[in-house]
C-alpha cells in the first residue's frame, strides 16, 4: 500500500480534473475560484464559484485564475490548488508524505511558465511536483500506442488552447500550440450575438448555445434554439431565437485556424510519421473534440481521417494518471519535467 498519495492534475483554463492513482478521476470542476476582495479571502471554488459568475455583489470577485493554458493569477492559482490538493487527498500532510504530483501544461509553455506551475504546486502541499505535456497525456489517456515505432498524430482543444502534436517512441517528435479553444469560440458567438441582434449575453449562455446548436459541418437536420439577453438599445431583457447555421459561421473563423495550424504540422511531419498518420489517423481529445462535425471538416481538410476519442473530455486527466503509473518510463523519454 502506497502511503504518498499520487495524484494528476489537468490544470485546465476552464476545468480543472484530478486523477488520483488507485481511484480513477477524484474532481472534476470549473477553473474558477469566487474571492472576498475586501480581505482577500476565498469563498468558494469549482462549482460553486462558476454559479457566481456574472451574479456576485461588489465585494465579491470570481474569476478564472487561468488564460490561455498558463497562470496568469498566481495568488488565485495558489489558493485553488490548495483546495484541490486539500480536497482529494484529505488535509494537510507531513513533508514526507505529501502527494506527488504530476501536473499537465500545453505544449508551447516557455520554461519561465513551466516553472510557475511546479511552484505553485509545491507551495500548494505538493511533495514532488512535475509537468507533462498535455498532448502526450492526451495520447496516453486516448489509448495511443505512443512508445511504438510510428507516428500518433492528436490534435487537443481545450478551453484556452489548442495543442496538436506527433508522438513515436513515447516522445513528441513535432508539436505546436495554438492560444485558442473553448473560450475563443464561447467569444466568437457572444460577438455575433451582439452584432446580428444588438443583444448581450454572458459566457455561461455562449457555452451553451455552442453545447447545444453549435457545429463546424453542416448538419443533416438544423438546429434552433432561443436564448436570452439584455438588448443595448432599450437596456432591457429581450429574447431572440438563434439557428445553427448562423452560430456556425460565427465559428468558422477560429475553426479555420485550427485547421491551418493541423496543416502546418502535418507539411513539417517527417515523410515517414506522416505516412503512419495517414494509416493510423488523427485523434481529437479535449471539450472542442465534441462540438459537433469538427472531425469531419478536419477531415474534408486534410484528407486523413479523424476519430473522436473516447472519452474525449476526460482524455488529459486519465493520460495524466496512466503516466503517474509509469512515470520511470515517461521520464526516460523526456516527457515529464521537474524543472
Amino acid at each position: 500500500m502506497r502511503l504518498v498519495p499520487e495524484i494528476g492534475i489537468d490544470l485546465g483554463t476552464a476545468n480543472i480534473l484530478v486523477y488520483r492513482r488507485g481511484k480513477g478521476i477524484v474532481l472534476n470542476e470549473p477553473t474558477v475560484v469566487a474571492i472576498n476582495s475586501t480581505n482577500g479571502k476565498v469563498l468558494a471554488v469549482g462549482n460553486e464559484a462558476r454559479d457566481m459568475l456574472g451574479r456576485t455583489p461588489g465585494n465579491i470577485t470570481a474569476i478564472r485564475p487561468l488564460k490561455d493554458g498558463v497562470i496568469a493569477d498566481y495568488s488565485t492559482t495558489l489558493k485553488m490548488l490548495e483546495y484541490i490538493i486539500t480536497k482529494t487527498c484529505g488535509g494537510r500532510f507531513p513533508i514526507k508524505l505529501r502527494p506527488t504530483t504530476l501536473v499537465c501544461v500545453p505544449s508551447g509553455v516557455t520554461n519561465v511558465e513551466r516553472r510557475a506551475v511546479i511552484q505553485a504546486a509545491r507551495e500548494a502541499g505538493a511533495g514532488h511536483a512535475m509537468t507533462i505535456e498535455e498532448p502526450m497525456a492526451a495520447a496516453i489517456g486516448a489509448g495511443l500506442p505512443i512508445s511504438s515505432p510510428g507516428g500518433n498524430m492528436v490534435v487537443d482543444i481545450g478551453g484556452g488552447t489548442s495543442d496538436i502534436a506527433v508522438i513515436s517512441l513515447g516522445g513528441i517528435v513535432l508539436s505546436q500550440s495554438l492560444r485558442l479553444g473553448g473560450n475563443k469560440l464561447d467569444e466568437a458567438i457572444i460577438r455575433h450575438i451582439r452584432n446580428a441582434y444588438n443583444l448581450m449575453i454572458g459566457d455561461p449562455t455562449a457555452e451553451e448555445i455552442k453545447i447545444k446548436i453549435g457545429s463546424a459541418y453542416p448538419l443533416a437536420q438544423e438546429l434552433r434554439m432561443e436564448i436570452r439577453g439584455r438588448d443595448l438599445v432599450a437596456g432591457l431583457p429581450k429574447s431572440v431565437e438563434v439557428t445553427s447555421e448562423e452560430i456556425r459561421e460565427a465559428l468558422s473563423e477560429p475553426i479555420r485556424q485550427i485547421a491551418e495550424k493541423l496543416c502546418q504540422v502535418l507539411e513539417e511531419t517527417p515523410p515517414e510519421l506522416g505516412s503512419d498518420v495517414i494509416e493510423r489517423g488523427i485523434t481529437l481529445t479535449g471539450g472542442g473534440a465534441l462540438l459537433r462535425g469538427l472531425d469531419r471538416l478536419l477531415n474534408s481538410v486534410t484528407d486523413i481521417p479523424v476519430r473522436v476519442a473516447d472519452n474525449a473530455l476526460n482524455c488529459v486527466a486519465i493520460g495524466t494518471g496512466r503516466a503517474l503509473e509509469e512515470l520511470d518510463a515517461i521520464r526516460q523519454s523526456g516527457a515529464v519535467s521537474t524543472i
